[in-house]
């Protein structure tokens, strides 16, 4: 029976395959809805700390990256624009063609898809991502960029645990399958 489900996984319904969608569309909404707001009420470069005691460790600042996720590589927005719709398009091709019962890796493929979107959607608009969380010692980000890391982590372990489970159902059978082996009667003879 192990075989059969190895040799035939389960097919995704619609629900399984319409998941990402969703959450896609959960994570741009927040994604653009809080940048509109940092956009329109907060000056670029102006800062806000909506708990002064925590502004050290946390804050809002409005910075424009032409970079990639968390600031990184300055100056190659437009790459990265060209990168996220190829990863939208493998990501959307990948969903389609997972087997069914794979619902984390479909979360975080909603995850990727959703911030891969989110910034693109901000270097089409005006050139450049607003990035606004910023948490001390690390990059200023936005929703999109945690939405992607999120993703990416999720899906790390989703499919870790996932070929761990394979190893075990290959190794249950391999025992199951096995020759017996000889069996000699150790009790002591008279």
């Amino acid at each position: 029976m192990i075989e059969t489900e190895q040799a035939n996984p389960p097919r995704a319904g619609w629900g399984e395959k319409l998941l990402p969608f969703i959450i896609m569309a959960l994570v741009l909404l927040a994604d653009q809805v809080t940048k509109y707001l940092v956009e329109t009420r907060i000056p670029l470069y102006g800062v806000w700390a909506p708990i002064p005691a925590l502004e050290g460790v946390f804050r809002i600042v409005h910075t424009a990256n032409t970079g990639a996720v968390f600031g990184l590589f300055q100056g190659t927005g437009m790459f990265f624009a060209a990168l996220a719709v190829v990863v939208a398009g493998a990501i959307v091709y990948f969903n389609l063609t997972l087997p069914g019962n794979q619902w984390a890796i479909r979360v975080a493929l909603g995850l990727q898809l959703g911030g891969a979107l989110g910034n693109l959607i901000d270097r089409l608009r005006q050139g450049h991502v607003t990035d606004f969380v910023d948490t001390g010692p690390w990059f200023i980000w936005n929703l999109a960029d945690l939405a992607i890391t999120s993703g990416v982590i999720l899906f790390g372990f989703a499919y870790w645990r996932e070929i761990r489970r394979e190893e075990a159902a290959k190794r249950a059978t391999e025992q199951a399958t096995a020759p017996y082996a000889d069996v000699t009667d150790s009790s002591p003879q008279p």
